[in-house]
């Protein structure tokens, strides 16, 4: 597959993560309202247990799928990740959505930062400029324009989650050069576990069917951690980075659709620009290749 190819693939299958990932959250959010309620630390356990679980039939029937070689790093992945789930639902505990939202999607805008670092990929001017526009682009799909954003210990939460991510995210770019996608997101979910299994006790619903919506939502996020794994295989951490501020949009959208939420002129607004973000770094984003020399004419007898 040529390059040029390969990253339009990566670039779809970020677009279906970020619609994934939306819809997990949606779903989550739908499970944790009213009597009977699943708790954070619940879903949480159960998105690992079906992730897991999915993911033993997937080498089952395809055997050398399951190819782990950085052991280290794939463990690492899964604590990390794991910590991102709890950090998060933490705060959505204690503080508005939107603004647990908006300040865990600084996530990109850090591993950006990481990314320079860890592999030296220096981002362009037109991609941080489609970074900003992208990021502001989701505050105000979260904030409506009006987001007041406070400082205690649900931000504090929100902010080790976002940092925590992006340490995640780098993690998986990575791996990509030694583990397939598979094989991350099994490890994600057997690290993850233990770390959710404390916030998961209690009491649990007992009704069948919002265990059927739990199942779908672990479903989503499946699919989601996958198609982003996928994805850091061709695309460098800042491009990767602006199509992952799509999640907060779809998950705006979807929340419209499946829960009935209002959408709001400056939410609407807030997704064109992200979209607009998006593809102005996709198509100035890039760093152009350079130039090779002409071949040299061979010499006269």
């Amino acid at each position: 597959m040529t390059g040029a190819r390969s990253k339009l693939r990566a670039r779809l299958l970020l677009l279906g993560s970020a619609a994934s990932f939306g819809l997990m959250a949606v779903l989550a959010r739908r499970l944790s309202r009213g009597d009977g309620a699943f708790s954070a630390g619940q879903l949480t356990v159960i998105r690992f247990i079906v992730g897991a679980a999915v993911s033993v039939v997937a080498f089952r029937l395809s055997p050398g799928l399951y190819a782990p070689h950085n052991r280290r790093l794939l463990w690492t992945r899964g604590v990390s990740g794991g910590i991102v789930v709890v950090l998060y639902f933490l705060a959505l505990q204690r503080i508005p959505a939107g603004e647990a939202g908006m300040l865990y999607n600084l996530f990109p805008v850090v591993a950006t930062g990481m990314s320079a670092l860890a592999f030296r990929e220096r981002p362009t001017v037109h991609l941080l400029l489609a970074l900003a526009v992208a990021t502001a682009g989701v505050v105000l799909v979260l904030g409506g324009g009006t987001l007041q954003l406070g400082l205690g210990a649900g931000e504090a939460l929100a902010v080790a989650a976002a940092v925590f991510a992006a340490f995640s995210s780098v993690t998986i770019r990575a791996m990509r050069a030694t583990d397939n996608a598979a094989t991350i997101f099994f490890y994600f979910c057997l690290g993850g576990l233990p770390v959710a299994l404390p916030f998961a006790l209690g009491a649990w619903p007992t009704a069948p069917g919002p265990w059927g919506v739990a199942v779908v939502m672990a479903l989503a996020a499946f699919a989601a951690q996958v198609l982003m794994a996928e994805a850091y295989g061709a695309l460098a951490i800042p491009e990767a980075a602006i199509w992952l501020q799509l999640t907060p949009l779809a998950q705006y959208v979807l929340a419209a659709i499946l829960l009935g939420e209002r959408i709001t002129a400056a939410g609407a607004l807030g997704v064109l620009i992200g979209i607009a973000g998006v593809t102005y770094g996709t198509l100035l984003g890039q760093r152009p290749k350079p130039a090779t020399a002409p071949p040299a004419e061979p010499a006269s007898p």
